[in-house]
């Protein structure tokens, strides 16, 4: 049995184990950066919509009433979570795969003739298909690829690429392969001095880290609630003037001005959308209990959170990533040390020689979920080399996983490594 180190506690993780249902049982959870569990109160909150409100939205009597307040609630929740200027600048769909092709769509008609889009190799395909797709109608598409060496996004390598034609630059804030958190602010920056517009991807990082989009001064950013905490829905940021400049894509009779619903054709879904103001909620109250009771405005209370979460998750990827070192055979993408600076706790290895389908496969058996695969970032596994080798293999860690669980991991990590 591994000595499991002393550390200062910088989180109850009692009080956040609790609040996570399915952490009750058996299973520990190492594949979050596919999909989180889920937060008791958000699933409360879907059923109280739906057995108290389950309703239409803009009539006249009462439930109604309610449930059109409910919904204006959790925008400006989600707002405030991401430290938007406007509600109207969150859009909610069901994916981000989903709202990037709405995006996308939306965008087309307004692109000049000749329009140039830089997309890079290494993200979720979400962010390179839906731009990719719009070469049929006539925009050049170039890809922006990470260093071979270093397996990190120069910009030396995206000035290169970039001319007066270039509408827009598409980027993750965090591949959910390599974990390395891209420099947001100074990217966006560099892009806006040689006037282009960012669309970034933020699934991977959006469970690890605050999000600030005034103060990163992107155009686009997009991300998963189920991979934070939330159910299976999506938000998409757009800076208000830019939204306005998309075309519709709902009914012909909504109007131009109209945001964010003339992007959710169709419109949201309610119930989902109420149960995700208790993310908010949660993220409110465990900066209250670190702060011991001092009023947050609720962006701050956002941010020490996440700041606590980002010390305790240090802590989980510096254990697994000294273990991994120590393994002659074993090789790490990305950052290889766990500087919270510098990467997020999802870490991604192969074995020399070793089909990555076999590590997973042996530990299942042990009641610990971790994956393997390429994680729809096909074209930077493909970069790698690493397709007939069924991809890497992928831990992925969040605030509620534990020390003594990454030990219980690497215990039965050394009988197949």
């Amino acid at each position: 049995m591994r000595n499991i180190p002393a550390a200062t506690p910088v989180l109850d993780l009692e009080f956040v184990r609790q609040q996570f249902p399915a952490l009750a049982g058996p299973w520990t959870f190492f594949d979050n950066a596919g999909g989180s569990q889920i937060l008791g109160r958000v699933v409360e909150r879907i059923r109280e919509f739906l057995l108290t409100s389950n309703v239409q939205v803009g009539a006249s009597y009462a439930v109604s009433a309610l449930a059109t307040q409910r919904l204006e609630a959790a925008r400006q929740a989600m707002a405030a979570f991401i430290h938007a200027a406007h509600p109207e600048e969150v859009v909610l769909g069901s994916s981000t795969t989903q709202l990037l092709g709405n995006l996308a769509l939306a965008m087309g008609p307004t692109l000049p003739p000749h329009s140039e889009i830089i997309v890079t190799n290494c993200d979720h395909e979400a962010n390179i298909g839906a731009w990719v797709r719009l070469r049929e109608h006539g925009v050049t598409v170039k890809f922006w690829e990470v260093d071979p060496e270093t397996l990190e996004l120069r910009l030396e390598d995206l000035d290169s690429l970039m001319t007066a034609r270039t509408r827009l630059v598409c980027f993750t804030h965090a591949s959910n392969v390599l974990g390395t958190i891209n420099p947001v602010a100074a990217i966006t920056r560099f892009v806006h001095e040689r006037g282009a517009q960012v669309c970034v991807d933020g699934v991977a990082y959006a469970p690890h880290r605050a999000i600030d989009v005034q103060a990163w001064d992107v155009d686009y950013y997009v991300f998963s609630f189920y991979k934070v905490y939330g159910p299976h829905q999506a938000l998409l940021y757009g800076k208000r003037d830019h939204l306005l400049h998309l075309a519709n894509l709902n009914h012909f009779f909504i109007g131009e001005q109209t945001v964010p619903y003339k992007l959710q054709p169709g419109n949201i879904n309610f119930e989902l959308t109420y149960g995700l103001a208790g993310i908010l909620e949660y993220f409110t109250e465990l900066a209250s209990i670190l702060d011991s009771g001092a009023p947050l405005t609720p962006h701050h209370g956002v941010v020490r959170a996440y700041d606590a979460m980002a010390r305790h998750e240090e802590l989980l990827a510096h254990a697994l990533l000294d273990y991994l070192s120590h393994k002659p055979k074993v090789r790490v993408l990305g950052y290889p040390q766990a500087d919270g600076a510098r990467r997020l706790p999802t870490i991604s290895f192969v074995v020399e020689q070793r089909d990555s389908a076999r590590v997973p496969g042996y530990i299942d058996q042990f009641q610990i979920g971790i994956r393997y695969g390429d994680f729809y970032a096909r074209r930077l596994i493909e970069a790698l080399g690493l397709v007939a080798q069924n991809g890497v293999i992928r831990v992925s860690m969040v605030h509620y996983n534990t020390l003594a669980e990454v030990y219980r991991l690497l215990e039965h990590l050394d009988a197949v490594l």
